[in-house]
């Protein structure tokens, strides 16, 4: 098949097939250098209806062409034409183009035909000179993130969080192109990403038509390191082995929301992030896998992964894997033989009812271990489930159904989520030795002050916040942790608070009785003695509008609580 018209542009940053921008922040500058720089009036031409801000910059955004605007400036390096109804590239007047770098086509109609192009006959030649750009990617130094940027998933359920990013990937965070050129911002995000987010915003439209790649479209674009194919109707016929085995320099891929079944072959070994999400994935092989060993995100979330959909072994080429994410599948235990080095594990929304001794030994450096909502059972996690997780910081086990804490938890965690279980009973031991934990959640359980056992709190020294709203308390737990600052009660059936109520808690600077049992002098003068740092006190939503006396280093005096 004759290769493709975009092969005369081997250093543009492909975005015509992409449903959105490049999501990744802090990049104002590196896809508009132009921008913050003086600028002279310009007296040039503009096509009928655009806007051109800059000499290099045209703007045909939301103008609902139906065809491809003429008299675009030979000077143009970005052109948008996001939210119009193209149907068709004219490769006539893009290789008239040939200083693009970006070239945006969000929300249109191309179809896969659209990508074909007419057939050339000799490779482009190499760029030289000074006029010619950087042949490492055109990415600066500055768009990459240090080890330690926070990388998020999209947030579209509760379950999907955080993971820190591996040094040299980039800050996948939100991007937003500076005036004229608005676009959505990518990323709450998750998306991984943080990534933040991968996918366009919740409510995009499906935004192209692609459901092919035709072969050879995107054999020169060796330079190219993101690619978004998000959004469209690519099956597993539309791509090849050999779709992404030029794209020698590509670390960024994202295939979510299309109707995948299979993961792609040919993969290229610098790939970093692999965003298949929403896709029809049942299983995944590990023959699919050995091209990208380089692989640091491997996203499969809301697939259709069952419970042999991870195999043993089928992750074995991804040596380096950082993070696994495996949001809204049908996985009914945690999968065998990870990778060794895994650092994240993102598991929620799946079917997972037991924890048996060995499922997490050959992952011993996690530091994220995300298990919620699934059918977890007290009696099926097992007493050693966590006993090689020496490296682990977060714990997430909301929305199971645990009655009683899990015993052998690691005692370096820092934070440790479980809400939305059947907790009827608190007792020291399982809490035991955990003196690094700064959040402790405990919300949407059936606890009584009085299934708090004595000394459950004591070895808690680092806990700043808990949660304890939601439950059946009839009084402010005693003995808090000493260092905690944000207390949460609300929803429980507190009807008074004593003056000793807060003796334990000294640097206390946000307390929430929301929704609870309390009347205007439920709450004694004496309470808030010695809390120097109170700031905030939530005590709406009681029967009667509250009296609150403010600790003395404030206006002394009583002041009414409520709504």
């Amino acid at each position: 098949m004759a290769e493709s018209g975009l092969a005369m542009w081997p250093s543009l940053l492909l975005l015509l097939l992409l449903p959105g921008p490049l999501p990744i922040a802090g990049t104002e500058d590196a896809a508009f250098p132009h921008l913050g720089e003086s600028s002279q009036p310009l007296l040039r031409a503009c096509p009928l209806r655009c806007s051109c801000p800059r000499v290099d910059t045209v703007d045909c955004d939301g103008l609902d062409l139906r065809v491809f605007p003429d008299n675009i400036t030979r000077a143009a390096q970005h052109l948008s034409l996001q939210n119009n109804q193209l149907q068709e590239l004219p490769y006539n007047e893009l290789s008239r183009l040939s200083g693009l770098r970006t070239l945006n086509l969000h929300n249109n109609l191309i179809s896969s035909e659209a990508l074909s192009g007419p057939s050339v006959s000799a490779p482009v030649p190499p760029c030289r000179g000074s006029g010619c750009q950087p042949s490492d990617g055109d990415l600066p130094p500055h768009l990459w993130g240090e080890a330690g940027t926070q990388v998020r998933v999209p947030p579209q359920q509760p379950a999907e969080q955080r993971w820190p990013a591996p040094r040299r990937l980039p800050r996948l965070r939100g991007h937003r192109h500076p005036q004229p050129l608005q676009q959505p911002a990518q990323l709450p995000a998750a998306q991984p990403a943080a990534l933040t987010r991968a996918a366009p915003p919740a409510g995009s439209p499906a935004n192209n038509l692609i459901s092919k790649v035709p072969r050879g479209a995107l054999s020169r674009q060796t330079q190219l390191r993101e690619l978004y194919l998000q959004h469209n109707q690519l099956t597993d016929s539309g791509l090849d082995a050999t779709t992404f085995s030029k794209l020698h320099s590509l670390e960024y891929l994202d295939l979510s929301h299309n109707q995948l079944t299979t993961v792609p072959a040919g993969l290229p070994r610098t790939l970093a992030i692999l965003h298949l999400g929403r896709n029809r994935i049942r299983q995944v092989e590990a023959a699919r896998l050995h091209g990208a060993r380089g692989l640091r995100y491997l996203l499969l979330q809301h697939n259709q992964l069952g419970s042999s959909g991870l195999p043993a072994g089928a992750l074995r080429p991804l040596r380096g894997l950082h993070t696994l994410h495996l949001y809204g599948n049908g996985l009914d235990r945690v999968p065998p033989a990870l990778p060794r080095r895994l650092r994240a594990l993102v598991l929620p929304h799946n079917h997972v009812a037991a924890l048996g001794a060995r499922d997490l030994v050959a992952t011993p450096g996690l530091t994220e271990l995300n298990l919620a909502y699934n059918r977890l059972a007290s009696a099926r996690v097992h007493h050693r489930a966590f006993r090689r997780l020496r490296a682990l910081r977060s714990l997430d086990l909301a929305g199971n159904q645990l009655t009683r804490l899990p015993m052998g938890l690691p005692t370096g965690l820092r934070t440790l989520q479980l809400q939305r279980n059947q907790l009827r009973m608190l007792e020291p031991e399982p809490l035991a030795g955990l003196d690094q934990l700064r959040e402790l959640s405990l919300a949407h359980n059936r606890l009584r002050v009085g299934d708090i056992g004595p000394g459950t709190w004591h070895e808690l020294q680092a806990l700043q916040m808990l949660d304890l709203s939601h439950n059946e308390l009839s009084f402010v737990p005693p003995d808090l942790p000493e260092a905690l600052e944000e207390l949460h009660l609300e929803g429980n059936r507190i009807g008074h608070v004593g003056p000793e109520a807060f003796l334990s808690t000294p640097h206390l600077r946000a307390l929430f009785l929301r929704a609870n049992r309390l009347h205007m002098t439920s709450i004694a003068a004496e309470a808030f003695l010695g809390l120097p740092n109170l700031r905030v006190v939530d005590t709406a939503g009681n029967p009667e509008q509250v009296l609150i006396w403010l600790p003395p280093t404030t206006p002394r005096g009583p002041r009414a609580g409520g709504p």
